[in-house]
């Protein structure tokens, strides 16, 4: 063959690939072409690009990355438009690409994606109930593929939807499930799974926080604080710190409340969650309750936070307890109802109350020796009853030294020059009872026996008593002496 026919072959083979290649990627492209026009029109008309995006799977020869694609939008979009049972068909579709046509950690980021997104939707019954068949189908799945990671993953977020339903009983045996996979044969935890160990720990201590099983709740946390072989996401820990926190402030540990609060609100604003706002309410809450003059917002965390609006009826409250400015306070709290919509707050929000309400009592009466309790109330804006109940407190705690007089509707305050009054009266009555037991007890004793002096023959009895007894006028001499200190001791 010559040269020329050599290059004349070649040209044609070359051509002819040339033009082959040519027809594939003008496949591709026309599909590529039609996901990216569906995509620009999902704001716009979302019905028509679900139509676009289910039209893509049919067009490639085999199932493949595009058609992969268009399924994971069509469904977003069909569950956005609460087209619920379309999108567990295709989702169920969806799944049948993940044993072949996508790698494995392409389709196990893009399910797990998927299910993040249809959870932030879940809220009404019809999208739960979409969500759990979701989750039904994926188990399915992943399980038949031995995709132990997945399976995990899926069914942890099962148990967080049992748990926001309340449903425990469901989700504390969906935990012991989850806590056996990540045990090893005998018995301990798995150092591989222990990221998988600490997300269950957190919804597990959640569980007993809403369940209030104190006993329960203290056991778990500190199993989970001594979790060394994982590598969690900051929400995680966050969520294990606040539910630690609420458990010291169910026992009153304000202190330890206040370090697991601060470590709450670190590792969610780490995670950029908007629960930090809700954990920061709950750090100044306890800033109140540790009756503490510091500033919660000197740490560098905090800082950026002090203006936000979110937070300023709380900031005001702490700004007033601090101040002892109990007008201000009640101001606040009647101002800003909202702040008693976390069940949480409200719970703990009346012992902050109290304390402040107390303060007041105490600021009002002190310059007063008597009081009218409807004139209490009036001045710190709460009821009568309550004045009472505060008053007969510090009464009995020995805060205030007076009574209540409930037929006038008064307090009497003992004031302390008052008590040392009382006292100064009561040693000179005593010293009286003394001077007379010694003048007319001992005298009459004395003067019984005056005749049987004068029978003796001594003479005048009275004259001749200070010469001729001398013991007995040293005996007087000595009682006189003692009235005189007794005297002085009443009056001093």
């Amino acid at each position: 063959m010559s040269d020329d026919d050599f290059m004349q072959a070649s040209d044609e083979e070359y051509d002819f690939e040339y033009e082959e290649d040519e027809d594939e990627d003008t496949g591709d492209v026309d599909i590529e072409n039609k996901y990216y026009n569906a995509k620009q029109t999902k704001t716009s008309d979302p019905e028509g690009a679900v139509e676009e995006f289910l039209g893509i799977p049919s067009l490639e020869p085999e199932k493949g990355d595009w058609g992969f694609k268009a399924l994971k939008q069509a469904i977003k979009l069909e569950f956005k438009l609460q087209w619920y049972q379309k999108a567990t068909e295709h989702y169920r579709e969806l799944l049948t690409y993940v044993k072949s046509a996508v790698t494995r950690n392409y389709s196990e980021k893009s399910i797990d994606n998927m299910l993040n997104f249809i959870e932030k939707g879940a809220d009404n019954p019809s999208a739960v109930q979409c969500i759990e068949q979701f989750y039904s189908l994926t188990l399915q799945c992943f399980q038949s593929t031995n995709n132990e990671r997945l399976w995990l993953k899926t069914n942890i977020k099962l148990a967080k939807l049992l748990l926001d339903r309340k449903d425990y009983h469901a989700v504390g045996r969906k935990l012991r499930e989850l806590h056996r996979v990540c045990k090893k044969e005998d018995g301990t935890d798995d150092p591989s799974k222990g990221t998988y160990s600490l997300e269950i720990y957190a919804l597990e201590i959640q569980m007993y926080s809403e369940m209030r099983n104190n006993n329960q709740l203290k056991a778990l946390y500190q199993k989970a604080l001594k979790v060394r072989s994982a590598v969690p996401h900051p929400k995680i820990q966050g969520i294990i710190r606040e539910c630690g926190g609420k458990m010291h402030m169910s026992e009153e540990n304000w202190k330890d409340a206040q370090s697991d609060f601060f470590e709450a609100f670190r590792n969610y604003d780490e995670a950029g969650d908007l629960r930090r706002i809700q954990v920061l309410k709950y750090l100044l809450l306890t800033t109140m309750l540790m009756k503490s003059d510091i500033n919660p917002f000197d740490s560098q965390e905090t800082k950026p936070y002090k203006n936000d609006p979110r937070i300023a009826a709380m900031t005001d409250l702490v700004d007033a307890y601090q101040r002892d400015d109990i007008t201000k306070y009640e101001d606040v709290l009647q101002k800003n109802t909202d702040l008693l919509a976390d069940p949480f707050i409200a719970e703990n929000i009346d012992e902050v109350t109290r304390n402040m309400r107390t303060k007041g009592v105490l600021k009002l009466i002190a310059p007063y020796t008597r009081m009218r309790l409807s004139k209490i109330a009036e001045s710190l804006r709460i009821s009568e009853p309550e004045v009472q109940d505060i008053v007969s407190y510090l009464i009995v705690d020995g805060r205030v030294q007076g009574r209540i007089d409930e037929h006038s509707g008064t307090v009497e305050i003992e004031s302390p020059g008052d008590a040392e009054r009382a006292k100064a009266i009561e040693r000179l009555s005593s010293a009286v009872a003394d001077l007379y037991t010694a003048i007319f007890k001992d005298g009459d004793g004395f003067r019984n026996t005056l005749p049987d002096l004068a029978n003796t023959g001594f003479g005048d009895p009275v004259a001749d008593f200070g010469g001729g007894f001398p013991d007995v006028g040293r005996r007087r001499g000595g009682r006189r002496g003692n009235m005189k200190n007794m005297m002085n001791m009443a009056l001093h």
